[in-house]
């Protein structure tokens, strides 16, 4: 269920511990501008991928059971968090509950990755009962997209571990998007992440085209998600500083004037005057709303903000909530070609 519409639904009824092992600081020339950051181990046939449930719940058995089923058949094992099917209104469980499970997750020796069974609603609940300690003593792979970016924001700024924007447990699996997780989380590989070229019967493209919005290449360091909980962290401890940062944003089922009000406050907020790139992937079911008033479009909208910046920006990358989806690094260095809407990644994301 997508984020937006479950909450409608719902509505209507840094640390200073670091391990030298782990820790890889670029150079003085380096955009993350003498920042630290963790790499986790990449990702073996055999190993374990622990499921946990940081924000809403599911209620049926069959998600779980096809979750399970789609990791196995990537050669994982499974291990469900404790608490994954718990209920506590629309949350999976207290958040005290969610704390713990993540919390475990990262200390136990046995689970080699995480990952977030949904979104929804509730991780930014959470952020202020984590153990980030725990997480820079024992990095992993941890992984899931829309309301989990909360915990991608504050896990990076509190540890400066690399974690990574993609499919959550009860994604589609298909081939595009696990094509880019095995790339990148069992490989190892700097990937270049583009749109797929489908033309069909059409004589050009129609589908999944890019956008630029302002031409030109940049490098920084990929950080983003979700957009209304991005902005919801704003002003917290658990904010990233986003300087030479290249954003990428994406969201559902957003009236327009809402996502102008968020990229606002991304511009009063000082978050756009620092970053070195832009990069918009898909706002699935963004229409204008209101009660018959004219709209600015999100083209409109999207441009207002960025153009005048001047610095390197596209839209209709393939992330978000949507089928086809890119696996992103936060904390990577890459760059990005806003004429031919693709990131390269500098670095491989795991060790």
């Amino acid at each position: 269920m997508e984020r937006r519409n479950f909450l409608r639904n719902i509505g209507s009824g840094g640390l200073a511990f670091t391990l030298s092992s782990f820790i890889f600081p670029f150079d003085l020339s380096s955009s993350l501008n003498d920042e630290k950051f963790l790499l986790p181990k990449h990702l073996s046939a055999g190993d374990t991928i622990g499921i946990i449930s940081p924000a809403s719940a599911i209620f049926e058995t069959e998600p779980y059971e096809i979750a399970v089923e789609t990791f196995e058949a990537m050669g994982l094992k499974v291990k469900l968090g404790k608490y994954v099917s718990n209920r506590y209104g629309h949350l999976a469980g207290t958040d005290e509950e969610r704390a713990q499970e993540l919390n475990d997750m990262f200390k136990d020796p046995e689970v080699n990755a995480i990952i977030a069974l949904r979104g929804g609603s509730g991780a930014a609940r959470i952020l202020d009962k984590i153990d980030y300690e725990a997480i820079s003593k024992n990095p992993k792979i941890f992984i899931g997209y829309s309301d989990i970016t909360a915990l991608h924001l504050a896990i990076y700024a509190k540890t400066g571990l690399v974690t990574f924007h993609g499919p959550l447990a009860v994604s589609t699996w298909n081939k595009f998007s696990y094509s880019y997780f095995k790339k990148i989380l069992f490989d190892g590989e700097a990937v270049l992440m583009k749109n797929p070229i489908e033309i069909g019967d059409n004589l050009t493209q129609v589908s999944n085209r890019i956008r630029t919005i302002y031409p030109g290449n940049a490098s920084g360091v990929l950080m983003g998600g979700n957009l209304s909980v991005l902005t919801g962290v704003m002003g917290s401890e658990y904010m990233p500083d986003w300087e030479n940062k290249i954003i990428y944003l994406e969201d559902v089922g957003e009236k327009i004037y809402a996502v102008d009000r968020m990229m606002s406050q991304l511009k009063l907020g000082g978050v756009l005057n620092k970053i070195s790139g832009f990069v918009f992937g898909k706002c699935t079911d963004c229409d204008p709303g209101g009660n018959g008033y004219g709209s600015l479009t999100m083209e409109e909208v999207i441009d207002y903000y960025i153009k005048p910046l001047k610095i390197p920006a596209y839209s209709g990358a393939m992330f978000g909530h949507i089928k086809d989806n890119f696996t992103i690094p936060n904390g990577i260095e890459a760059e990005i070609d806003a004429e031919k809407g693709t990131i390269q990644m500098l670095a491989p994301a795991v060790k």
